[in-house]
């Protein structure tokens, strides 16, 4: 016979376990102490899987999204065989400064023999000349900046900004939301961790040191008094239907 009473002030639940043998309802004790405890476990286990396993699957997701949009942009480099556009741009822009720079020195140049020299001064042509095409070449290299080709499938620099600028965004939002996710499936297994049931033994199964049951006197006793009162209640009875007949 088992019995559980359980007390709300202290949370508390009292097992008793009655048996012909004090060994055999200690066994019975300790295997059912050792049930409840793998259950509990078992339990808190099914729980945990559960508060977590919406924070995992929004966790692999994120990472899926954060693969395609890497893996789009290595794509788009190893297409185009270019890096970083910005560094080709920063190239080219050095180049046009160059440019620039010596047109400048070309027209000092030019201003200071025009007022030294007669206007016959071959050198004076030799600077017009150089003066026009270091010119062309701005202007050449400004419009390559724009309409020149510079991948195989004839995309200019303004797309391929376009596409690497959306795929690194595309990126960077990936990346956010990984690491909101990742912080989210630290949160629910946090709040699963603290939310755990245990059971904890304030006093371990015992030997029984007396039979407490049966109560040989008391039943004895009891059934004494039982059969008295009924023994009594027959024979006040029989005398009142004696006395009326």
């Amino acid at each position: 016979m088992v019995r559980v009473t359980y007390d709300k002030a202290s949370g508390m639940m009292v097992l008793q376990v009655r048996a012909h043998d004090p060994e055999i309802a200690r066994e019975l004790a300790t295997l059912i102490i050792r049930q409840s405890e793998e259950m509990i476990n078992r339990l808190n286990s099914e729980a945990r899987a559960d508060a977590t396993r919406n924070a995992e699957a929004d966790l692999e997701t994120a990472l899926e999204r954060l693969r395609a949009a890497r893996e789009a942009l290595v794509k788009l480099r190893v297409q185009t065989q270019i890096v970083d556009p910005e560094a080709d741009i920063e190239a080219q822009m050095g180049v046009l400064m160059n440019f620039q720079q010596q047109l400048a020195e070309a027209l000092v140049e030019y201003d200071i023999l025009s007022q030294t020299s007669e206007l016959t001064d071959p050198r004076l042509r030799q600077l017009e000349l150089r003066i026009e095409v270091i010119r062309e070449r701005i202007r050449d290299e400004r419009l390559n900046g724009v309409e020149r080709n510079v991948t195989t499938d004839g995309t200019d620099y303004p797309n391929l900004i376009a596409q690497f600028e959306r795929l690194e965004v595309d990126q960077a939002f990936a990346e956010i939301a990984y690491q909101a996710a990742l912080t989210a499936l630290d949160v629910a297994r946090s709040n699963a961790a603290r939310q755990s049931l245990f059971l904890a033994n304030f006093i371990r199964p015992t030997l029984a040191q007396r039979a407490e049951y049966p109560q040989t006197i008391q039943v004895i006793g009891l059934t004494f008094f039982f059969g008295l009162m009924f023994w009594a209640v027959l024979a006040l009875v029989y005398y009142s239907l004696r006395d009326r007949g």
